[in-house]
C-alpha cells in the first residue's frame, strides 16, 4: 500500500480502477488502516455486563446524580436494559439520565401541587 508513495504511478495502472467516495484505490485505503491498526492499534473489547455489574453501574450513576437506588429503580433499570437489548455501561448511563430527569420532574410537580 506504500508503493504509490514511493514510486511513480502510471495512468495505465489505473485503467481498471474506479472512483469510490473520492478514493481511486478504496481497497488500499482500507488495507492501510488495517495495517496501522495491526502495528500500532489498541484493541478495546467491550463485553456485555452481567446483571450484577449492570446494576452496580446503575447504582453508581444514580448516586452521581444524587438519587437513591432502591427496588423501584432496580426494576426500572432491568426493564430499561431489556427494552434496549443490552446491559452495558452506556445503557446504565442512559437509564440513570432518564431516571434522574423523570424523577426530578416528578419531584418538581409534587412541590408545585403542595404549594397550591
Amino acid at each position: 500500500s506504500n508503493r504509490r508513495h514511493l514510486l511513480p504511478e502510471a495512468m495505465s495502472e489505473n485503467r481498471e480502477g474506479w472512483l469510490k467516495d473520492g478514493e481511486i484505490h478504496p481497497g488500499e485505503a482500507i488495507e492501510e488502516k488495517v495495517s496501522l491498526s495491526d502495528r500500532f492499534g489498541l484493541w478495546l473489547s467491550f463485553y456485555p455486563f452481567d446483571q450484577d455489574a449492570y446494576l452496580a453501574a446503575v447504582k453508581s450513576w444514580l448516586a452521581h446524580f444524587g438519587f437513591k437506588y432502591g427496588a423501584k429503580a432496580e426494576r426500572a433499570a432491568l426493564q430499561w436494559g431489556l427494552t434496549r437489548g443490552s446491559r452495558s455501561g452506556r445503557v446504565a448511563w442512559q437509564f440513570a439520565c432518564h431516571w434522574a430527569g423523570s424523577e426530578g420532574l416528578a419531584k418538581g410537580a409534587a412541590k408545585g401541587k403542595s404549594k397550591n
